[in-house]
Parts: C-alpha cells; sequence; structure tokens
C-alpha cells in the first residue's frame, strides 16, 4: 500500500539499504540521502508504537504481562529480527548481505526499461511477492531483514516499551547485523546488476523512446516492512 501511495510523489524510498544504493549509482542525489533515511527511520519508530498501541491488552493478556525477548513466550520478535540459536555472526552477516544483494539485484531488473521490465504499474505486485519468495527462502537463519530501519527503530522502540535494552545484547549482540549487513548487500546488488547486465545492453533504437531505468527505479520503490 505504501509503494502504490508514495510512487507518484518522493519515490516510495522507505529502505535505507535502498536509498544507499542508488545514491550510489548515481540514481539519487547525495544531499537527499540523510532526508530519507531520516523519514526512514522515524516511519519505522512511529510504526513499532502504532503496533504496540494497537494490541496492547493482547501483550499484556499474553504471558502475564511479560515482556520477553527469548523463550517460548517471547514477543520482541515481532518488531525486529534475531537470529536462529546456531547462527554464528559471521553466517549472520553473510545471510543478510546475500539476502539484500539478491533483493537490490532484482529490484534493479524490474525497473529496468531496458531489461524485460514489469507492467507499468505492477511493480510494487511483484517486489512484494518477491519479498515473500525471499523471506521464505532465506528467512531461517535471521529472519532476512533486508532494511536497516525496518529492524533498528523497533528495536530501540522495544527497548523503551518496556523489553529493556537487552535487545541490543541477546544473540551475541546480533543488533548490527541487520543493519550494516543490508547496507553491504545493497551495494552488491546494485554493482552486480551494473556490471554484468546494463553495461551489455545494446545500443537503444532510436525510434523507441524508452524511459531511463534511472528515473523509472527513482519514481518507484519497495518496502521491505513486513
Amino acid at each position: 500500500m505504501l509503494l502504490f501511495d508514495d510512487v507518484q510523489f518522493e519515490g516510495g524510498h522507505i529502505n535505507p539499504a535502498v536509498s544507499f544504493a542508488m545514491c550510489v549509482f548515481g540514481r539519487m542525489e547525495w544531499f537527499k540521502f540523510p532526508f530519507y533515511v531520516g523519514a526512514q527511520f522515524l516511519g519505522a519508530f512511529v510504526g513499532a508504537a502504532t503496533v504496540f498501541g494497537v494490541y496492547y491488552d493482547g501483550f499484556m493478556a499474553f504471558a502475564d504481562g511479560k515482556l520477553l525477548i527469548v523463550g517460548e513466550n517471547a514477543t520482541a520478535f515481532i518488531f525486529a529480527t534475531y537470529p536462529a540459536p546456531f547462527i554464528s555472526l559471521t553466517n549472520a552477516f553473510v545471510d543478510q548481505v546475500l539476502s539484500t544483494m539478491f533483493l537490490l539485484l532484482i529490484v534493479f531488473a524490474i525497473f529496468d526499461s531496458r531489461n524485460m521490465g514489469v507492467p507499468r504499474g505492477l511493480e510494487p505486485v511483484v517486489i512484494g511477492l518477491l519479498i515473500i519468495a525471499l523471506s521464505c527462502s532465506l528467512g531461517l537463519n535471521t529472519g532476512c531483514a533486508m532494511n536497516p530501519a525496518r529492524d533498528l527503530s523497533p528495536r530501540f522502540f522495544t527497548a523503551l516499551a518496556g523489553w529493556g535494552f537487552e535487545v541490543f545484547t541477546v544473540g551475541n549482540n546480533f543488533w548490527w547485523i541487520p543493519v550494516v549487513g543490508p547496507m553491504v548487500g545493497a551495494f552488491f546488488g546494485g554493482l552486480f546488476y551494473i556490471l554484468f547486465i546494463q553495461m551489455h545492453h545494446s545500443s537503444p533504437n532510436s525510434e523507441v523512446n524508452a524511459e531511463p531505468s534511472e528515473n523509472k527505479l527513482e519514481k518507484c520503490e519497495l518496502s521491505v516492512i513486513m
């Protein structure tokens, strides 16, 4: 819904990793980056607060009102991602890099008008299906955040709302993995698409007035708030 609402106004960027990749590869001016990221983190925090408020009675009724981070009655994972007990920090980082790399690689393809592309107006639907596919296939290890704002802001909210600041230390200080990993993965996803696909496009037909991929990409972006 956010994509359909925002696409015609500010590009719908609600993922700092996507905004970072767009700036790195010249699809958005760098001076816009802090404003986008600030809004993304603020929006995620407000979203987490809204969820907590709407379901407050449910949280209080569950587990005798205890707000737990780990265990059978844990509820912190509703807001942020947490690692599986068997995963190491190294593999968790690689997991986040790879999942976000695949995300950006395919998103760049979706909005490349010189590739096969997607029918105009259906991009949000296709991206939603892409996120579902990535989450189902790569979500076991770490929850497949793919979005620093979607993870860090709700995590900070839970620290303030009663879960405590242990949300930043659980999982061997896992909290930074879903923040740094997606940024690295977004860079490599965009880089690989440009190096191995975009640079090898044939010269466009002068009779075909195709919309530049970078303009199309900036007009429509993705949400990875799951």
